[in-house]
């Protein structure tokens, strides 16, 4: 069972990780560069909201939006 977990762990560490050991490496080099990734994803999120809030004020455009404040019927 012991090997089984250091073979988990020679996995991540030597073999899917690499591409974060590189991108800690070029960090000292160009910020930039080692944070592209990041920017990314910055990027992705902010279309995914715009595009949501478009979608919520398209339903309650078209009176598609339904304002239940209550959560539960015993709240009532």
């Amino acid at each position: 069972m012991k090997s089984f977990f250091e073979g988990i762990g020679t996995l991540f560490t030597d073999y899917l990780f690499v591409p974060f050991h590189w991108l800690r490496e070029m960090e000292l080099t160009n910020w930039w560069g080692a944070n592209t990734i990041n920017w990314i994803f910055i990027i992705i999120c902010c279309v995914a909201m715009v595009y949501w809030v478009k979608q919520l004020n398209l339903h309650k455009a078209n009176n598609e939006d339904t304002q239940d404040t209550t959560a539960h019927s015993f709240l009532k």
